[in-house]
């Protein structure tokens, strides 16, 4: 009986009618409302409505949603209560709500600002299951109001010291990708962790991120030069760069670079501009921090090896990639608080980019046409991971690229440029640039795709035999397992 159990699961997540919500609402795609409409001369009920869908708007914001699909939620939930004609407004860190009631009557409008930025996808997920109770059971507007209240208060569902871990574990990864030997993966595991330990605290008192980048970027080459100082003593032969670069992905990792393209395509210029900003900023952070630590070092007497040294990750090193590439997506997908059944997800979008950038190392194809080329298809395994509601695919996205994330190249062109080797350096950074813009511009456009695929039809067989499985449970509306996080009546 377990065994059928288990089968009938799998099967119905497979081919199951559940849809999830998030970045998958498309403009005209609005459902009747299920309830009578709100009268427009009731704006207390108006304001509920709407500062409820700006509410769930500042959550997805704040997890790093494109600007275009948080204003069709928002746009979305005002809809199932009754709220036709709204207008929605996203910028960088602000929502505007405003519900027009007719030419006699002047709009009720709600503003919510984001103060916040942290990567919580329990969180988004939550929120997301929030949205399809919405839609379905027809929950009244308090109610959703309380459920956001337990939402946005909870704690994450991970210690801090397993996020901390898990940060360590996908530069490990990254590492191992780079064909790091033992030495190299378990440094920069231990590395990586001392920085994410060391920004733990300047956040909670308050340090600008800027600093906290800087501060990563500076411990990430200390212990890498060091090692290679020693490495006649210690007997040992590795790259630096290769430790190096794991730090800096781990540092890449949580910027918006996917939301701030994403928002650049789509039609929120103005957005996507501000977050490009951000990241520029953070990144320059970055490179500030490797810079001191870099001059730092050779005022002490030490070197590091200069451009001509080269990963040793080869066409060779196909099995060393993916199951580097695994280990980073699935570590990241940890640290940033995803649900345990998001975690195996990510794991696959990790070995499927990783092995898209293995299979074209074969060809000419190059590094730039390579991110893009993987980062759709992470994009579009997203989108239809999606469609079958096990996670929300900004969640797929943000992991499956995380082992495509120039660090190497961006560390190699800082290098140069402070070296002497200032052309080669530019190049280096250049390509960094390209290939970061490549692949959330990849993302994007697999998002796309599955967006506008459509349900292939099923065999008669298999049809019959998902109907029939379906026969032996109880009909009716079937909610979610995991339930949102409980909240203070």
């Amino acid at each position: 009986m377990r065994v059928k159990a288990m089968f009938r699961q799998g099967l119905d997540k497979i081919l199951g009618d559940a849809t999830a919500t998030i970045d998958t609402i498309e403009p005209g795609s609005i459902v009747v409302a299920p309830r009578k409409p709100i009268p427009l001369d009731d704006e207390a009920a108006i304001t509920e409505v709407l500062d409820l869908a700006a509410r769930i708007g500042a959550v997805l914001l704040d997890s790093g949603t494109g600007a275009i699909d948080t204003g069709n939620q928002i746009a979305f939930v005002a809809s199932i209560y009754g709220l036709e004609d709204v207008v929605v407004d996203v910028t960088f860190n602000r929502i505007l709500v405003s519900a027009r009631r007719g030419p006699t009557l002047p709009p009720v409008t709600t503003v919510r600002t984001v103060h916040y930025r942290s990567l919580d996808f329990t969180r988004l997920a939550h929120v997301d299951r929030l949205v399809r109770r919405i839609r379905q059971l027809a929950i009244t507007p308090g109610t959703a109001h309380r459920i956001v209240d337990g939402i946005v208060s909870a704690p994450h569902p991970y210690p801090y010291w397993l996020a901390n871990l898990a940060w360590g574990v996908l530069a490990l990864g990254i590492s191992i990708l780079l064909g790091g030997t033992t030495l190299v993966v378990l440094t920069a595991f231990l590395t990586t962790v001392v920085i994410v330990a060391l920004n733990r605290r300047l956040a909670r008192i308050g340090t600008p991120i800027f600093f906290q980048q800087m501060l990563g970027g500076f411990i990430a080459v200390l212990p890498a030069a060091g090692l290679y100082h020693w490495r006649e003593a210690l007997d040992v032969s590795f790259a630096p760069s290769q430790i190096i670069a794991a730090g800096i992905v781990a540092l890449l990792s949580g910027l918006s670079l996917v939301g701030s393209v994403q928002d650049a395509i789509t039609g929120a210029p103005i957005t996507g501009t501000a977050r490009f900003s951000e990241v520029v900023l953070m990144t320059g952070g970055i490179l500030a921090g490797v810079a001191m630590a870099i001059r730092l070092v050779e005022s002490l007497g030490g070197s590091l090896p200069g451009l001509t040294t080269t990963s040793p990750f080869g066409p060779s090193d196909v099995a060393a990639t993916v199951i580097g590439g695994a280990i980073a997506a699935g570590a990241f997908a940890l640290a940033s608080y995803a649900e345990r059944r998001a975690i195996p997800v990510a794991l696959g979008a990790g070995v499927l980019a990783s092995g898209v950038i293995s299979g074209l190392s074969l060809t000419d194809a190059g590094a730039i046409v390579s991110g893009a080329v993987a980062a759709i298809v992470v994009g579009l395994i997203g989108g239809l991971a999606a469609r079958r509601a096990l996670v929300p695919p900004l969640v797929v996205a943000v992991a499956g690229i995380t082992p495509l994330l120039p660090g190497l190249a961006m560390y190699r062109g800082l290098y140069g440029v402070m070296s002497g080797e200032t052309l080669a350096g530019f190049g280096e950074l250049a390509t960094a640039i390209a290939v970061g813009c490549s692949i959330a511009a990849g993302v994007t456009l697999g998002e796309f795709i599955a967006r506008t695929l459509k349900r292939p039809r099923l065999p008669a067989a298999l049809a019959r035999q998902r109907d029939a499985l379906r026969d032996g449970r109880p009909h009716g509306l079937t909610l979610t397992r995991r339930k949102p996080p409980r909240w203070n009546p």
